[in-house]
């Protein structure tokens, strides 16, 4: 019976050491993986970096392009609204974004005569159901946060934050639930 006793208690031993010695593990590894913010030496020498990859390159020839300075003119026309999220009058010029888009739904607008791509990212159906029923030549006041351009559109991409039409709300972006 002593024995039995013994071999129970070395097991639940062996087992409570391998249990913490784990849990010790898993906490050294959370602690290794997250990354401490980068300094502004560090940040500027990621940057060149970049710059001198092909991809950087690339992207600055494009912004010195007429096609780049048109799309950075343009983002530049409405920062000042975008950062104060205040009211953009836009009138839809197309329904469907350029071809090979992958930005998710969107369609293409005009605020004060420059075309942008209007950009709602993924959406659920209900929320769908009311941006489909957006017409060409709707008038829309429009708020964002952002906007942004690559080398593959020949437009600046606003993100739609709110979006109006005839005083009523077709779509608001909820706040997102992590806190960011």
């Amino acid at each position: 019976m002593k024995k039995v006793l013994y071999t129970l208690i070395v097991l639940l031993v062996v087992a409570s050491g391998l249990v913490l010695a784990n849990r010790g593990f898993k906490s050294e590894t959370a602690e290794k993986s997250t990354q401490k913010p980068l300094t502004a030496a560090e940040k500027n020498t990621e940057l060149k970096k970049w710059e001198a990859s092909p991809e950087g390159i690339k992207f600055k020839n494009w912004e010195s392009s007429p096609e780049g300075q048109k799309v950075l003119d343009g983002a530049a026309k409405i920062s000042r609204q975008v950062s104060d999220s205040s009211d953009m009058e836009a009138v839809v010029t197309a329904l469907s974004l350029p071809p090979g888009s992958r930005l998710g739904f969107g369609v293409m607008v005009r605020i004060n005569e420059d075309d942008y791509i209007l950009n709602f990212g993924s959406l659920n159906a209900d929320e769908l159901q009311e941006l489909h029923s957006l017409k060409v030549n709707d008038k829309l006041i429009i708020r964002s946060h952002f906007v942004s351009y690559a080398p593959k559109y020949a437009y600046p991409i606003v993100m739609g934050d709110y979006v109006e039409r005839d005083s009523k709300i077709i779509y608001k972006r909820l706040p997102r639930k992590d806190g960011c």
